[in-house]
């Protein structure tokens, strides 16, 4: 099937309509609409094992819908994947809403969520758009191991001025040129520490880097089951570093209303505690993506 590839001017501002109109489609029973103009939707994934899930879990909802699908799964971070999005390559991706919007308005300050939402609706390029943001969220957060915590008596990001020995940051690469790295914490808390690259996206080397003393802050998600797991501690953001972040999908125009009404549906479904769960599925369990999507869409007669 020939895919028609479309080609992005300068960043701008989207009708807010848009949004709006999608979320009515909400009043029809999405599951039961047809398949859209017949084009395939090619959905991409982040090379992170929680937005795998999430996209796969689209894949399975609109197959089930007999929209076909093509997965580009385990693309990368956002700097490598970016780009096939605004080309129009990839027409739908699980993305979180404030670390898509410091990607493309590095000045942004938006902190509350709806005002995140609003931010990054003006600020994607023409040709894309936002279908409806999730209540579940995934953000950022750096984390400290407790009895490092319970050393320097730290429960907040500013309380990491109180330590006196060398601060050591753990994080993908990327992480130390964008804003909540080693100048965001510098900037906003007045926190100096080095950097070293971690490149497994806050996953298990960073915790053992955490708990082997190698590193003293990692950055983080904040739906991670290794937090818990591993009795970490993640820092409170009293000055609003990290921006709010839910799930959101972004769409290219070829996606249809069906096909962005069944997305919809699994927004409003997906709770910050799913995501938990499901990552746990994926760490503790070592289960592939496609079960845990399959078992997920069952539980919620999305399927």
């Amino acid at each position: 099937m020939t895919r028609i590839r479309k080609g992005f001017g300068p960043v701008l501002a989207l009708v807010a309509a848009g949004s709006l109109a999608l979320s009515a489609c909400g009043d029809s029973d999405p599951l039961a609409s047809g398949g859209g103009d017949g084009e395939t939707i090619v959905i991409g994934s982040q090379d992170y094992y929680s937005n795998e899930i999430i996209a796969e879990i689209y894949a399975q909802a609109l197959e089930a819908d007999d929209i076909e699908v093509e997965r580009t799964f385990r693309i990368g971070q956002r700097e490598a994947y970016l780009p096939d999005i605004e080309s129009g390559d990839i027409d739908l991706f699980p993305e979180y809403t404030g670390p898509l919007l410091i990607a493309l308005e590095p000045d942004a300050t938006a902190t509350k969520p709806e005002e995140a939402y609003a931010a990054l609706g003006d600020a994607l390029p023409e040709g894309l758009r936002l279908l409806d943001a999730s209540p579940a969220t995934d953000q950022d957060s750096y984390v400290i191991t407790k009895e490092f915590a319970d050393k320097w008596d730290i429960t907040t990001i500013e309380d990491l001025a109180k330590v006196t020995d060398p601060l050591v940051f753990g994080a993908n690469s990327e992480a130390e040129s964008r804003p909540n790295g080693p100048k965001g914490l510098k900037d906003t808390y007045g926190v100096d520490v080095t950097f070293t690259p971690i490149e497994d996206s806050g996953g298990p080397l960073t915790v053992k880097a955490l708990n082997d003393g190698d590193i003293q802050v990692g950055l983080i998600y904040t739906a991670d089951p290794s937090i818990k797991k591993n009795d970490l501690v993640t820092l409170e953001d009293t000055k609003g570093l990290f921006l709010a972040s839910a799930v959101v999908p972004v769409a290219s125009d070829d996606v249809s209303d069906d096909a962005a009404a069944i997305i919809n549906e699994i927004s409003a479904a997906m709770t910050p505690e799913d995501l938990i769960a499901l990552n746990q599925r994926s760490v503790d369990e070592k289960l592939p993506a496609a079960t845990i999507a399959k078992d997920w869409l069952a539980e919620n007669d999305l399927g």
